[in-house]
Parts: structure tokens; sequence; C-alpha cells
């Protein structure tokens, strides 16, 4: 059973399901495996929970979105 974990921010339903069929997709193509064999894990992390150059990310946006 192979396993794709994807560590991303915070999306709704309708990202997820792409998410999950597109790594699928791919990757049974890609490997011959049985698309039923696939694991898709999705962790969201708060961006207060991700630091980006020494910042928490929740900053880094806050400034960049003025």
């Amino acid at each position: 059973m192979p396993v794709i974990i994807f560590e991303g921010g915070k999306m709704d339903q309708d990202q997820k399901k792409k998410l999950i069929r597109g790594f699928t997709e791919v990757a049974a193509d890609a490997t011959g495996i049985h698309a039923q064999a696939f694991v898709i894990c999705i962790h969201e992390n708060h961006s207060d929970s991700v630091g980006v150059g020494g910042e928490m990310l929740t900053e880094v946006l806050a400034r960049e979105n003025g």
C-alpha cells in the first residue's frame, strides 16, 4: 500500500478531492500500481505552525498582503 503525504495549508473539500484524485491518477500511471492501492494523507498546517525564513508564515503573509 503506497502512501502519499501532502503537507500544506488549509483547503476546502473541493480542493482536497481534486488533490487526492490528481495524486492518485499520476502515481498510478507512473508506477503501474492500481489506483485503489494508494493512500493519500493530507496534513493541513495552520500558518502559525509554519516558519519561513525565520518568521511565522502568518507574519510573512500579513506583510505581503499589506
